[in-house]
């Protein structure tokens, strides 16, 4: 008996060892994943601070030697010698982020209900299309939406930052498949009490997307605080900072300091809104497969 035992004991033992011999793997694995991810930031923050002749330093150091402000300084200093001042570039920018992300909520929002919730002709042909649209990014139909923005004379224009950005096939399908978990049962008690199909969805289902929507809001924001005015806008004054920033770090080496403080600016906004809604980006990613 005494035997036996020690043989469970000494099964379990193992057992508990291969447990902690995996838990430890996991989380050395994703320390070094986590470095990885934090890597490029932290390299753009220390060469910020650098001074320019520290930045052509070979081989690179991983620090900085004498710490500096001057590129945010120079950074402000060059984007105001434009014709435009800087707040409009900031105005542009977060004029069309707002724009963008709040549309693309409630346009998404809406068809994510009535593709997911409504039975329709053609329902199941919308939703394989636009499976099929989370393949392909918006190069590939750029020509197509430059022909018909300068068509509708939306060239130089809020509208061919705005409109472009607003229909977005990974939301649609984010939301689709979050409203999918809804239980018809309470659609249809909706309906036996009178609701119809616009209050049910934003009085009934939409309050209970919080998830969905920050990451939704998530998404949309990051993409639209990053948009290029590129060949669409010409006009300074409708310009954004990510295309002001980019044309003063094109200047030459010499910019490479303010290039990296300018792209330190540029993270701000995105870094602090996903810090914020983060919780709900995981828990919306580990039921958006799921199905009833």
């Amino acid at each position: 008996m005494a035997q036996v035992n020690t043989a469970k004991l000494k099964a379990s033992n193992k057992q508990a060892g291969r447990k902690i011999g995996g838990t430890v793997a996991i989380f050395l694995f994703l320390t070094i994943l986590g470095l990885f991810m934090v890597l490029p930031i932290y390299l753009t923050i220390v060469m910020s601070i650098k001074p320019v002749e520290e930045l052509f330093i070979f081989p690179p150091k991983l620090y900085a030697i004498r710490p500096t402000l001057d590129n945010f300084s120079d950074m402000f200093a060059t984007l105001h010698q434009n014709r435009v001042p800087f707040s409009r570039y900031v105005f542009n920018s977060i004029f069309v982020t707002a724009t963008v992300t709040i549309a693309q909520c409630v346009f998404a929002s809406m068809a994510a209900f009535v593709l997911a919730k409504c039975r329709f002709p053609g329902s199941r042909i919308i939703n394989s299309i636009i499976v099929v649209a989370l393949l392909y990014q918006s190069n590939v139909i750029y020509i197509m939406q430059y022909i018909v923005m300068a068509k509708l004379h939306m060239i130089d224009t809020y509208w061919a930052l705005i409109l472009p950005s607003i229909a977005s096939p990974m939301g649609l399908f984010l939301m689709r498949q979050s409203i999918g978990q809804v239980p018809d049962a309470m659609i249809e008690a909706a309906k036996v009490d009178g609701a119809g199909l616009f209050r049910i969805c934003w009085q009934i289902v939409m309050p209970n997307q919080k998830p969905a929507l920050m990451t939704l809001i998530i998404f949309a924001f990051q993409a639209a605080w990053n948009i290029q005015t590129g060949t669409v806008v010409f006009q300074e004054q409708y310009k954004t900072l990510p295309t002001v920033v980019t044309q003063a770090a094109s200047s030459g080496l010499a910019r490479a300091g303010v290039a990296m403080a300018a792209a330190v600016f540029m993270l701000i906004p995105p870094i602090v809104v996903f810090m914020i809604a983060q919780k709900n980006v995981i828990e919306t990613m580990a039921h958006s497969g799921i199905k009833d």
